[in-house]
This record gives structure tokens, C-alpha cells and sequence, in this order.
């Protein structure tokens, strides 16, 4: 398995992601796969820094077999104020005025669940709240999530990391 994407970029404060659909090193249901309906699961933060202001969502499965991973969900200049995201908010749902989304490797804006290729092994997908320094990432929004995530690698403050998993085939 590939490492930690974030760690060669050098430590920053963390603070907590959790969900109510998704659980750190378990699988993913179903429901939050390709396969499955495509629905992004609902997540909340806490123990961010106070002086946060805004956030952005990514979700990269770095176990891709594609030399780079393959970029699930991006969504940025979430307001500050804002906590949660709803089941489904990044597959037509309702996402805060002000946040954008990207499109993600199949160039749909929006969340694509996992869906690991048989005989890959089992992929890590890291679902990362990032707390940002700005309120408003000037991106265009045809950018790439690489391009947010190199935006963000000068932008974060603390970083909250959840990393549940799937395989090719997983019935859960």
C-alpha cells in the first residue's frame, strides 16, 4: 500500500471528522459506493481552530491503480460556521451557500462512490475536512482536485482524517 499522501507534506494540528455512515479503517457500505447509488456520506467536524476560516472536503482513494489515485469528492469554501454535511450533500444535495464542488476523476462535479477494480486489493479512501487560513479559495472552478489540494497544502490550518476502505466485491 501506498503511504499516507499527507505525510510528506509535514505535520499540521489535527482535529476530529466523524459520520454517521462511515467509519475509520472499516468498509463502506454499499450505499456510499458507485454501485451502490453514489451518495456521499454525512460527516461532521469538531476541535478545529478557533481562527478557521473555512473549510474544504476531499475524499482521494491513493490506492487507485493509476500512479496518482483517483480524486472521489472535492468541495471547498465551506463557511466556517458550518459543521456538517447532510447524507447525499455532494450527490444533488443541499451544500452551504459559498461552497463549491469539483469534478471529480470521471469529470462529474460532485461525490462518485468506491468502487475498487477487481484484483487491486483493498483501498484506503481519506476523508479529510481541512481547516483553512482564507475564506475564499480563488480557484477556477474547472480546476482539478489536484489543484485544490496543492492550494490547500499552503492554506491549512489542522486537518481532520478518516480512512475507511473497500474491495472489489465487498457485499456490506
Amino acid at each position: 500500500m501506498a503511504e499516507d499522501p499527507y505525510e510528506r507534506f509535514g505535520a499540521v494540528p489535527s482535529f476530529t471528522v466523524t459520520s454517521e455512515d462511515v467509519a475509520d479503517g472499516h468498509p463502506i457500505a454499499a450505499r456510499y459506493r458507485a454501485s451502490g447509488g453514489d451518495t456521499s456520506p454525512q460527516l461532521s467536524w469538531s476541535g478545529f481552530p478557533g481562527d478557521t476560516k473555512s473549510f474544504a472536503v476531499t475524499i482521494h482513494d491513493p490506492d487507485a491503480p493509476t500512479g496518482s489515485g483517483f480524486w472521489h469528492w472535492a468541495v471547498y469554501n465551506i463557511p466556517p460556521s458550518t459543521t456538517s454535511l447532510e447524507r447525499g450533500a455532494g450527490s444533488g444535495g443541499s451544500l452551504p451557500q459559498g461552497a463549491v464542488q469539483l469534478k471529480n476523476e470521471l469529470r462529474q462535479v460532485g461525490f462518485t462512490g468506491a468502487e475498487p477494480p477487481e484484483g487491486t486489493g483493498v483501498h484506503r479512501y481519506y476523508v479529510v475536512v481541512h481547516a483553512v487560513d482564507v475564506d475564499h479559495l480563488d480557484l477556477d472552478p474547472e480546476s482539478t482536485p489536484a489543484v485544490l489540494g496543492f492550494n490547500l497544502h499552503f492554506h491549512t490550518l489542522a486537518r481532520a482524517v478518516m480512512v475507511p476502505t473497500a474491495s472489489y466485491g465487498d457485499d456490506v
